[in-house]
């Protein structure tokens, strides 16, 4: 879930039972159907696909896995549509969450969100309710090996990022969302690696909560993020 350091995510994420591992699969193979359908299946001129297939591979998800959900949202394996949609929401305490999902089925994909924040304490508000207390930004996380926060913040300022954030073993370097794409080419043409380079949402501000309003609000997160439809959970909660 987003709210806290996306390298956090990724190794949360690599930590995961097989379960759970599958789950992650799904989602991603969504990611990946979605990306042929809009761009095509070749990843050398779908940059979203190309950075899907490296998420695919950080997550060791098989080869023959990515192969198979390319070919599925090509029509090569049969043809399923899936739909984006978002809902918004308050959580416990006042927090804010926006659950970004991909389903075939949107009734079924709403009942089971609102089910989830009608559970835990939380309710459904409309469109746009919490969506402008995030920005959305690119976010590209490199580890840090030897470099230094200065030598990565020049080569971020140089490619037209906004910022670089120091992260436990790790360097995260924001863009905005027009120049993500530019920005990635640029860093990777100096010889940096990405560990994760996406689109997200990040909180303008965090929220505190106490330790029962926490408790009940990762229970809601679990319970969101355990449905296959819903690809991601952003918040704004301190965790």
């Amino acid at each position: 879930m987003s709210g806290h350091s996306k390298w956090h995510n990724i190794k949360n994420a690599k930590e995961k039972s097989d379960a759970q591992k599958g789950k992650i699969f799904t989602k991603i193979g969504r990611e990946i159907a979605v990306a042929v359908k809009t761009g095509g299946a070749d990843p050398l001129v779908n940059s979203k696909l190309k950075d899907l297939i490296a998420k695919a591979k950080q997550n060791n998800m098989p080869n023959e896995t990515i192969t198979r959900s390319i070919k599925k949202a090509s029509g090569e394996l049969g043809n399923i549509n899936y739909e984006e949609c978002v809902y918004e929401g308050y959580g416990v305490g006042g927090s804010a969450v926006v659950v970004r999902c991909l389903t075939d089925n949107k009734n079924r994909t709403a009942g089971d969100v609102r089910h989830a924040f009608d559970k835990f304490g939380g309710s459904l508000g409309s469109t746009g309710c919490v969506q402008f207390m995030f920005d959305k930004k690119g976010v590209l996380i490199i580890e840090k090996n030897n470099l230094s926060e200065d030598e990565v913040m020049l080569m971020a300022l140089e490619a037209n990022a906004e910022d670089v954030k120091e992260d436990s073993d790790v360097f995260e370097i924001i863009c905005a969302p027009e120049n993500f794409i530019s920005v990635k080419d640029s860093l990777s043409n100096q010889g940096l690696n990405f560990i994760s380079a996406e689109i997200e949402y990040l909180p303008q501000n965090y929220i505190d909560l106490d330790e029962k309003q926490l408790d009940t609000f990762n229970k809601m997160i679990e319970k969101l993020e355990d449905s296959d439809d819903v690809q991601e959970v952003i918040h704004n909660v301190n965790v």
